[in-house]
């Protein structure tokens, strides 16, 4: 069964690299797929310097959700492993535990739940387990989601009420020691906090708006 990472990445040249990194180094991933959502950085540049990565880049800014979804159109892979950009302490084990039980036909999709990384970002994704970006899942998941490229950062509330739903097989994997970099210290305070409450507004939005439309 063919697995491919896709990753979204938007203004992360300083760090992708640490996590292509690590899954270049796994055999069980045929393609690494890396979508640049109309970066102003180097980003593209950055990702295409490591081997075996391939980077599709959007022109304009498309949100996580169209970033998402022309990275699974740029793949046949039976298998998808979505990663955001920016993690901290990523390992290959982190990775497998994702894979494994979707490969295994036990799961459909598994999602990935920081534990003891730091306090922040641990926090939030044990009130809001249903925005975390590390999730591995079979293509029908994703190709039976309704109009995955207008949801923006809402995208993974959308898949997990799109599983829920559907009666896809979901299991929440703890995957120890891995952060993320937070808005507020890519951006900076100011910018940060405006960059959050959009994100957040557009996971409200999905979150109130009916499933089908």
């Amino acid at each position: 069964m063919k697995s491919a990472a896709i990753i979204p990445a938007y203004n992360e040249a300083p760090r992708i690299t640490r996590i292509l990194e690590v899954v270049t180094t796994l055999p069980q991933l045929a393609e690494i797929v890396v979508v640049d959502d109309g970066s102003a950085d180097d980003t593209a540049a950055v990702a295409r310097a490591v081997d075996g990565v391939r980077v599709i880049r959007l022109e304009t800014n498309q949100g996580k959700g169209g970033a998402m979804a022309a990275g699974v159109a740029a793949t046949d892979a039976s298998v998808l492993l979505f990663l955001d950009a920016d993690l901290v302490g990523l390992k290959q084990q982190h990775v497998l535990d994702l894979l494994d039980p979707v490969v295994a036909g036990e799961m459909d999709m598994s999602v990935g739940i920081f534990r003891s990384g730091r306090v922040f970002t641990d926090l939030a994704q044990v009130l809001v387990p249903y925005i975390s970006g590390q999730r591995a899942l079979v293509r029908e998941v994703f190709t039976t989601l309704p109009g995955p490229e207008q949801r923006r950062s809402g995208i993974e509330a959308h898949l997990t009420r799109h599983a829920r739903a559907s009666r896809y097989r979901v299991r929440h994997v703890a995957i120890e020691g891995v952060t993320h970099a937070m808005k507020e210290e890519k951006l900076g305070l100011a910018r940060g906090a405006v960059a959050r409450a959009r994100m957040y507004s557009e996971i409200l939005r999905v979150l109130l708006t009916p499933l089908g439309s």
